[in-house]
């Protein structure tokens, strides 16, 4: 059974993409902690990140590297946070979030509701610095 990133990768269910390549995609989360909150995926779909053979899991590591420095200039913030949970979707997802204090990391608090206008705005604003 597919996952939803799986049917992201395939188009079959729309996302707001920041950068993509041949085994990676980097897009923001629809429910987001932070504006410009971004998920790093590789295509491949894989459950879990410490499963992954050693090229992929590198490969992600260094996808989310060029994505959060993008981030970084996009979205006013003191550090760009990273997160691996592995527990809401079973494939295999790297969290970028900009944030100015460790409560930007605290995954039960309630998500930002933005508009698809505001979602495109911050997308745009991300891709421009990569």
């Amino acid at each position: 059974m597919a996952t939803i990133f799986s049917k992201i990768v395939r188009g079959e269910i729309p996302c707001y993409k920041i950068a993509e390549d041949e085994n990676y995609l980097a897009f923001l989360d629809i429910n987001p902690l932070a504006k410009g909150h971004t998920l790093v995926i590789p295509k491949k779909e894989n459950d879990y990140i410490f499963d992954l053979d050693d090229q992929t899991y590198t490969g992600l590591h260094l996808f989310a590297k060029k994505v959060a420095r993008a981030l970084d200039k996009a979205i006013t913030c003191k550090r760009i946070a990273v997160a691996v949970l592995g527990l809401e979707v079973p494939h295999t997802h790297v969290h970028l979030i900009p944030m100015n204090d460790l409560s930007a990391t605290d995954f039960t608090k309630p998500k930002l509701k933005l508009s698809n206008e505001e979602f495109e705005e911050i997308a745009d604003k991300i891709k421009s610095q990569l």
